[in-house]
C-alpha cells in the first residue's frame, strides 16, 4: 500500500503521522479554549465548586445549518478517533457522552454539571418542608413564570410559552421536572449531528450497545499520562535500560506534573493522550541516543513517537533542558531543515520538534 505525503501550506514540515496528530492537537485545544465555540464550560466550573469544572458542554445556543456542520465535523473527529485508535483531549462532562450514547439521565446529571441550579430546583420541589405555603410563595420564590436558566447562564422558557405560564406553589413540581427536562435535553439537535457526523466513520447503532464512560474512553483515552505505562511500550537505541540518561529520564518524567507529562506527550508524540488499551498504540516509544554537543536541547521526530537524547552531564541539567523543551517547542519547525535540504520526492521524511 503506498503512503501519501502530505504538506502543509506555509508550514516546513512533511507528514509521515505526526505533523496530522499535531494538526489534530491544535483542533483539540482550539475547541476548549473557545476560538472556535463548539464548547462551553460547565457551569460547575463557571460557578467553581461541584464536579466537573474541567469538563465542557456542546454550546446550545448554536443552532443554525451551518452550526450543525461544525458540529457533524466534531462527531467525525470523533469517529475517526475511534477507527485511528488516537485519543482526542476533548474533555467533554459525562452528561454529554451519556446523551451520546442513549443511556437515561436524571437531576443527578444536571448535578454533575450545575450543583447550583440543581440545588435550587430541589428547593423549589421541596419548600413546603422549610414551612412555606401557596399564601407566602413569591415571598420566597422570586420567579413569576416558567422560565429557568440554560447552560450558558441565559434566562429562558423552560417549555414552550413558558413566559405566559405562571409559576404557582400547587404546579411548582410540574414546574421542576419540565426545568431538569429541558437542562437535560437542550443540548439534543446538537447531540444528533455529532452522532450523525460519527455516523460517516462507525456504525453509530452500536453506541447503544456500550456505556458512556466506554465511549468516552474509546475517543479520548487516559487523561493522565502514566510513566508505568510509557515504561512498558519504550524501545531503545544506541541505550538500555541500565544506562544513566534512560535511568534520569524516567526519573525525570516521574517527577513531572501531570500538566508537565502532557506536554512531553505533545513533544514526542503530537499527541496530547495516550489510548485506554496500550494495545492500541500503533508505535511504540523510541528513545534514542544522539552525537551531539553535551547538555544540548532533545529533539524528537513525533512522526515515530521518538526522543533523541543529546548527553548530559547531571540530571538537573538533563531536566532544565527537557522542560525548556517542551515549553517552548510546541509547533513543529523544519523550516530550516527544509530550506537546506535538496527535496526527495520519492522520500518521505518526517517531522521534527
Amino acid at each position: 500500500m503506498s503512503v501519501a505525503q502530505v504538506k502543509l501550506v506555509g508550514e516546513g514540515a512533511d507528514d509521515a503521522g505526526g505533523v496530522f496528530d499535531d494538526t489534530i492537537t491544535e483542533m483539540c485545544q482550539e475547541l476548549i479554549s473557545g476560538v472556535v465555540p463548539l464548547l462551553v464550560p460547565t457551569p460547575n466550573a463557571t460557578n467553581d465548586t461541584g464536579y466537573n469544572r474541567d469538563r465542557y458542554l456542546l454550546n446550545p445556543t448554536l443552532c443554525s445549518s451551518q452550526h450543525l456542520i461544525w458540529f457533524k465535523f466534531l462527531g467525525i473527529l470523533f469517529g475517526v478517533a475511534v477507527r485511528t485508535k488516537k485519543p482526542l483531549a476533548v474533555p467533554l462532562a459525562p452528561l454529554v457522552w451519556k446523551l451520546l450514547v442513549g443511556e437515561p439521565v436524571s437531576i443527578d446529571d444536571l448535578e454533575e454539571t450545575d450543583s447550583l441550579y440543581a440545588q435550587s430546583l430541589r428547593g423549589i420541589r421541596d419548600i413546603h418542608l422549610s414551612g412555606v405555603t401557596e399564601a407566602n410563595f413569591h415571598e420566597v420564590i422570586p420567579l413569576e413564570c416558567f422560565e429557568g436558566t440554560s447552560c450558558t447562564s441565559q434566562l429562558v422558557p423552560i417549555v414552550a410559552g413558558g413566559r405566559s405560564i405562571p409559576l404557582t406553589f400547587h404546579n411548582r413540581l410540574q414546574y421542576v421536572e419540565q426545568a431538569v427536562h429541558f437542562r437535560l435535553h437542550e443540548m439534543d439537535l446538537q447531540v444528533a449531528a455529532v452522532r450523525e457526523g460519527m455516523a460517516w466513520i462507525i456504525p453509530v447503532p452500536l453506541l447503544s450497545l456500550v456505556t458512556a464512560q466506554h465511549l468516552e474512553q474509546l475517543v479520548c483515552g487516559l487523561p493522565h499520562i502514566s510513566i508505568q505505562l510509557l515504561r512498558r511500550v519504550v524501545r531503545y537505541r544506541e541505550l538500555d535500560e541500565s544506562s544513566l540518561l534512560v535511568q534520569w529520564l524516567w526519573d525525570i518524567l516521574e517527577s513531572f506534573t501531570n500538566a508537565e507529562r502532557v506536554l512531553f506527550m505533545r513533544f514526542v508524540s503530537g499527541r496530547s493522550r495516550l489510548p485506554a488499551n496500550l494495545a492500541d498504540l500503533s508505535q511504540r516509544f523510541q528513545v534514542m541516543k544522539v552525537d551531539r554537543a553535551p547538555d544540548g536541547l532533545p529533539t524528537a521526530q513525533t512522526c515515530f513517537f521518538q526522543l533523541r537524547l543529546p548527553p548530559y552531564s547531571s540530571q538537573e541539567i538533563m531536566a532544565e533542558r527537557l522542560r525548556y523543551a517542551i515549553n517552548n517547542c510546541r509547533s513543529i519547525d523544519m523550516d530550516n531543515y527544509m530550506l537546506a535540504r535538496n527535496t526527495d520526492m520519492g522520500q518521505i521524511s518526517d517531522d521534527e520538534y
